[in-house]
Formats: C-alpha cells, sequence, structure tokens
C-alpha cells in the first residue's frame, strides 16, 4: 500500500512512519518543513513533501498516487483550532475524493455519549464526522489517555505522581478512563490499512483496564518504586485551576495540558471492542505500559515526545547567517573563548547542552526566568531534551526549538519562550583563527528581534545580565571541555 502520513514530525506520526515501513509499505510523509525529518533515521525510505492541510493546492499533490491517508494532524491550542480542524479535514477529505483514495484513518478520542463534550473532544468527533461523511470509506479510532514514553498524556501523569507525595486531587480524577499503551495505538494504526474496502465507522480502542485517574498516579507510583502517595480531595478545584497547576508543576505547558484535562472530565471508557475481531492481537495492561515506558525513559530511547511539533505562536521563519535579514532593528550579543580542547570535545559540551546538563551559567537565573515564562503560559525550562548526547533538527530543547544542527561546527536554538519578539542562540566550533595546530575556539552568539516597543524594553531590562548569563556560558563551557578533555587523558 502506498499511505500519506499527515503529521509525522509530531508525536504518534513520527513512530507510525517506521512501523508501516516495516509492513512493506510505501510512505509519503506531509509537511510544512521538510528540514523537520532530516535527521530522522528512516527519512531516506520514504517521500517527503511540503505542504499544509490547510493548503488544497498543497494537498491535491500529497495525496495523488496514495491508497491511504493517516491523519494525525489537530490544532491542539491555536485560538480557533475548532475551525482550523474542520476545514482542514474538509479539505482532506475532498482531495482524497478527487484523488481516488481507497481508506482515510483518523485517530480521534474517546468520548461518552449523549454529554456536552469539552471544546477539544468536540472539534476530535466533529473531524472524523467530516471523513466519515466523505466518499472515502474512513476509520476513526477513538482513544483515551495514551501512555507511552514522551505522550504529553504520560508526562503529565509522571511528574504530577513523581513531585507530589501529597496529593490535592479534584473531582475528576474520580472518573473512570481506560488507558491505551502506545505500542497498541500503533498497532491499530498500522493495521486498519488491510480492512474491508466497505469498513466506514468509529471503532473504541483501549487496554485491559479501566481505572480512575486517581489510580493511574497510584498505580503509576508502585510501579515506578515510589512510596504510596497521600490524596486530599478538594472539590473546587475546576479544569481551568488544574491546568495552572499542572503548567506549574509538569514539564506540560497549560495550553496542551488545559484541553487534556477538559477530556478527563469525561468518562471515557470503550462501548464496544469491535476492532479486536478486525485486528486481533494481545494488548498492553496499565502497568506493563508504564513499565515499558519508564524503560525507554531511563535508557533514554524515547523515539518522539509530544513537544517534538513546534509550539503554535512560535516564530517560524529560520535565522540566516547574517542578521540583516531580519528588515529592522535588532540587538546581537557575540561572545567567543579560545581553548585548549579539542573541535570534537568542545562540539560533544555543545550539543549536550541543556536539559539534565544545564545551560553552564548562574542556574538561579534559568531557573527563575524559567518558572515565570511558565506562569505566562510559556513552555518554561522542564520539557528537557529526548536524548542526553545528540540533538535533532525540530526537536525541543527545554525551552528552545532546535532549528539547525550542523555536526561538529554549529547549534542553532529558536526561542519558543514568551517574549516580546524573536529570539535565537547560535552556538559554534571553530578552529583556532592563527592556523595553529590543536586547541579550538567556541563562539556564541545571541540575536534578538523586538516586536514594538515593548521589545525594546525587554532588551534593555534584560541587558545587565547578559554578562553573568551569556559570558558565564562562554566559560563555563570552555572550561567544561577543557577539563573533560585532561580527565580522559590522564
Amino acid at each position: 500500500m502506498r499511505c500519506l502520513v499527515t503529521g509525522a514530525t509530531g508525536y504518534l506520526g513520527g513512530r507510525l512512519v517506521p512501523r508501516l515501513l516495516a509492513e512493506g509499505h510505501e510512505v509519503r510523509c506531509l509537511v510544512r518543513d521538510p528540514g523537520k525529518l532530516r535527521d530522522v533515521p528512516w527519512v531516506d525510505r520514504v517521500e517527503v513533501v511540503r505542504g499544509d492541510v490547510l493548503d488544497p493546492a498543497s494537498l491535491d499533490a500529497a495525496v495523488r498516487d496514495v491508497d491511504v491517508v493517516h491523519y494525525l494532524v489537530h490544532s491542539l491550542n491555536k485560538p480557533d483550532f475548532a475551525d482550523a480542524d474542520r476545514r482542514a479535514a474538509e479539505h482532506t477529505a475532498r482531495a482524497a475524493e478527487d484523488a481516488g483514495v481507497q481508506r482515510i484513518v483518523y485517530l480521534g478520542g474517546l468520548h461518552p455519549a449523549g454529554v456536552r463534550l469539552s471544546p477539544h473532544l468536540a472539534s476530535r468527533r466533529e473531524v472524523g464526522e467530516v471523513f466519515l461523511r466523505s466518499a472515502v470509506p474512513t476509520v476513526v479510532l477513538q482513544a483515551a489517555v495514551i501512555i507511552g514514553s514522551g505522550s504529553a498524556s504520560f508526562e503529565m501523569l509522571r511528574y504530577l505522581t513523581e513531585r507530589l507525595p501529597v496529593m490535592v486531587t479534584p473531582r475528576w480524577v474520580h472518573n473512570r478512563i481506560q488507558p491505551i499503551a502506545v505500542r497498541d495505538v500503533l498497532r491499530y494504526l498500522v493495521g486498519v490499512v488491510r480492512l474491508p474496502a466497505g469498513v466506514n465507522r468509529t471503532f473504541d480502542v483501549g487496554g485491559p483496564d479501566v481505572l480512575t485517574y486517581l489510580d493511574m498516579m497510584k498505580r503509576y507510583a508502585a510501579v515506578a518504586g515510589l512510596r504510596p502517595r497521600r490524596v486530599v480531595p478538594v472539590p473546587v478545584l475546576t479544569p481551568h485551576l488544574s491546568s495552572h497547576w499542572v503548567n506549574v508543576v509538569t514539564p506540560v505547558p497549560k495550553s496542551i495540558a488545559a484541553p487534556l484535562i477538559e477530556s478527563l472530565v469525561h468518562e471515557v471508557v470503550c462501548r464496544e471492542h469491535d476492532i479486536e475481531d478486525l485486528v486481533p492481537g494481545p494488548t498492553t495492561g496499565y502497568e506493563r505500559a508504564v513499565a515499558l515506558a519508564l524503560a525507554k525513559v531511563r535508557d533514554s530511547d524515547v523515539e518522539t515526545r509530544w513537544s517534538n511539533a513546534s509550539v503554535p505562536g512560535a516564530p517560524s521563519d529560520p535565522l540566516p547567517s547574517d542578521p540583516s535579514w531580519s528588515g529592522g532593528s535588532s540587538y546581537v550579543d557575540v561572545r567567543e573563548r579560545r581553548t585548549s580542547a579539542p573541535a570534537e570535545r568542545l562540539w560533544s559540551v555543545v550539543e549536550g547542552i541543556g536539559g539534565e546538563h544545564g545551560w553552564y551559567s548562574f542556574p538561579l537565573a534559568w531557573a527563575v526566568r524559567g518558572w515565570l515564562d511558565r506562569l505566562v503560559g510559556g513552555v518554561g525550562l522542564r520539557r528537557g531534551r529526548r536524548d542526553p548526547r545528540r540533538l535533532h533538527v525540530g526537536e525541543a530543547l527545554d525551552w528552545w526549538r532546535v532549528e539547525e544542527v550542523d555536526r561538529g561546527r554549529l547549534l542553532r536554538l529558536r526561542a519558543e519562550m514568551r517574549v516580546p519578539g524573536l529570539a535565537w542562540l547560535e552556538l559554534q566550533v571553530l578552529p583556532p583563527e592563527d592556523g595553529s595546530a590543536g586547541g579550538s575556539v567556541y563562539r556564541q552568539r545571541a540575536v534578538f528581534v523586538p516586536r514594538g516597543l515593548a521589545g525594546h524594553a525587554y532588551w534593555w531590562l534584560v541587558w545587565p545580565f547578559h554578562g553573568l548569563v551569556f559570558g558565564g556560558m562562554v566559560r563555563n563551557i570552555a572550561s567544561e571541555a577543557e577539563l573533560t578533555s585532561e580527565f580522559r587523558k590522564s
């Protein structure tokens, strides 16, 4: 089969593609920025096309000669996400009809019948209905909480449980949920490709366990070897207030936590299990799914993360090599330092920056800035990194997005914190200017393009701290490379 995967840079899309390839399918990936797939291990085995589900012209080219469309796109935290998702689904359905596509596969949200749904779940249901009404046979898989390393739902569960030995719980933690392991979701997404042509319906998908969210936290603690958690019920903690709490305690920002929590207000339990007859295979129990996810996190083997997809509202234009690109005023802070460490060792420090390694300067200032960002609904510093040693283009790195990696030479990061303007940080490893053998030069460039008067005021407000923050980074990164080199020699 020839399969088109939309959302290939996202959490599930990035995992689905290699599994479709393993089953012998040909895969085409529709992405807005092909550069984000440049470093994935399977990119040479797929066809990558530039396009957008909101651009009908690009869709026409993407679906040409395709048998199956896997639709894994949704505008989770845009203000007008419901309208955008509906139009995107209509464009995709129309293009699939015109191209003679044999099947559309969509992953929606499990929801109860006969109740008023949250805006997030209502939108997911509407998208599924758009596809089911089309002339293309459609399979809509409806899942609740997905348990897998790197998923937003799992990260929220993990951090809430690990960081709160005493938990203040709202009423929604007592609602019943049927979680599903990410490996089972992927098995179904691959398996439904070969269903009979006449199948056009929704399927509820879930694991074998029906639990409350409170049960899920308690069982997580047991699997993770934590002490039993104490629970203090607070009936007045609304989903809106809960999303603020999640924003503070976990790496998941409020913009993503809010729709997830709104979905948990409903009891989400499978009403039928027909998919098990059509795509047979054992399903993974909750404790097993948690154990597998924790093992992936422990071994730094997380395939994709919820933060893989760009945060809406973040700047998307790349930074060219010359700062004059901006067309207006820009502020630049450039610092460099000669080091006796070889270039390869200096690069290993540069590529390992962030996450558990930190930012090599004034940790309190970075922490405070991260907390302030979280308080205004930003991503903060706690997104961490997928792999402790290697970075790929498009990945999240704390509050940055990896925009360019020229391995051994250049790392360019784009800021996704809340600032009145656009910001980048470039870290470079260069040979000594005098051409002497041995050693290397670390060069660091911060660029800020202000937005309005507030942007200019912001730059000058933080400017006094640049010597501590940026200057400290230059000194400490160079020193770390030298110390590690001396240690290896000894």
